[in-house]
């Protein structure tokens, strides 16, 4: 149990399936708080359900307009997350905290925004490629998009085993001792792919990772040689765009909805 009594205000959002919790925090009096209050937030028992709590913060870096502080939704602190970082978007615009553009820190990177006329928020996630390693076939990938992420294509991703085949490669001793992400991949054109994904933390498979699909995406385009600068990608929970600049910057498009808001006494 919780040795202080908690009274929090949240909104609840989600990003193509992908919830979270969302919290005010530029008071600051929820960013030391114990892991189990954020546990407790997520559980969809006994709390009010997420994949995960983000806590928006103000920031002294003067290129950022807010900090994101992304918890998993076992209670630890959480690396990247692409559908996150949307929500955590059009929550600080309902704050006031930023208009239709702007950049956000989180983990000491800049993630620059733009909310789009169609209420997509185009989420510049890397700014050049990173590497990506082949494992043991020439179908298994490693990538770090922010986030860690083991990258298999299967050839019916639709009935395949992701919880059991998610958690085995999550939990298998080549990716200890933090474990990693992973996504199950398929073809679907030349420009489209269908990714599934568990996801450390939740320690289940969720309806859409950000970090996921664009880490899916890299290493589709390295597997089949194209050089593209769209590809659409399918998830359980809907649509993503990933769009590869000439610059170099990988952008995460995609929606973001609140859900509904409240208050837990905890």
């Amino acid at each position: 149990m919780l040795k202080e009594l908690k009274d929090i205000h949240f909104s609840k959002f989600q990003g193509t399936g992908n919830d979270f919790i969302l919290i005010d925090d530029r008071e600051k009096k929820h960013v030391n708080s114990p892991e189990e209050l954020f546990k407790l937030l997520c559980d969809r028992k006994f709390g009010i359900g997420a994949d995960g709590v983000i806590l928006i913060t103000n920031t002294n870096h003067q290129k950022a307009d807010f900090e994101m502080i992304y918890y998993n939704a076992d209670g630890r602190l959480g690396s990247m997350c692409g559908n996150g970082g949307r929500c955590a978007v059009v929550f600080a615009k309902k704050l006031g905290i930023v208009k239709d553009s702007g950049t956000f820190i989180h983990a000491n990177t800049l993630y620059p925004f733009r909310i789009l006329s169609n209420d997509f928020i185009e989420l510049t996630l890397l700014t050049q490629k990173p590497q990506i390693k082949q494992l043991y076939n020439d179908v298994t990938f490693f990538v770090d998009t922010g986030s860690p992420h083991h990258v298999q294509f299967v050839t019916d991703v639709e009935t395949y085993n992701v919880v059991e085949q998610g958690r085995s490669i999550r939990n298998s001793v080549v990716y200890q001792p933090h474990g990693t992400n992973v996504n199950f991949v398929q073809f679907l054109d030349k420009d489209k792919i269908y990714v599934r994904t568990y996801e450390r933390g939740v320690e289940n498979e969720t309806l859409s990772c950000g970090t996921g699909v664009v880490a899916s995406v890299l290493c589709f385009l390295d597997l089949s040689k194209q050089n593209l600068n769209e590809v659409i990608v399918k998830t359980k929970g809907g649509m993503l765009i990933v769009q590869l600049l000439e610059n170099g910057s990988i952008n995460l498009v995609g929606p973001a909805m609140k859900v509904f808001e409240g208050r837990i006494v905890i």
